[in-house]
């Protein structure tokens, strides 16, 4: 493993309550896990999700946002602009990612929508 972590700006999207996703909005930090190798597989990534001061992404909302995951040996060559991905809490469908762009390492960048 050469870098530690992947940053991306990402399209991060939370299900709304009626598509079986959370009932309440995400502030802060967040740090669900992130699956990019379909439903039925439990290989999960760590990824951390942060939001701007004082912002919070409603169900149903999206954001674009730079984030990173912690990289390992599975997740080589699964991230790259267009790749989507399943965000979950334990093994409950909560939203999706897509990799806009694969950012340098370092790059805090954060996007409004």
């Amino acid at each position: 493993m050469r870098d530690q972590t992947i940053t991306v700006k990402a399209r991060i999207r939370l299900l709304s309550k009626a598509e079986g996703g959370r009932a309440s909005p995400i502030r802060g930090s967040f740090r669900p896990n992130h699956n990019f190798f379909g439903a039925d597989d439990r290989e999960m990534t760590i990824g951390q999700i942060d939001l701007p001061d004082n912002a919070e992404l409603q169900p149903g909302a999206s954001i674009d946002l730079a984030m990173t995951f912690l990289n390992w040996p599975g997740l080589e060559g699964q991230i790259y602009p267009g790749r989507e991905w399943r965000i979950q809490e334990g093994a409950r469908l909560i939203g999706t990612g897509t990799v806009l762009e694969v950012l340098p390492a370092g790059n805090g960048l954060t996007v409004e929508t």
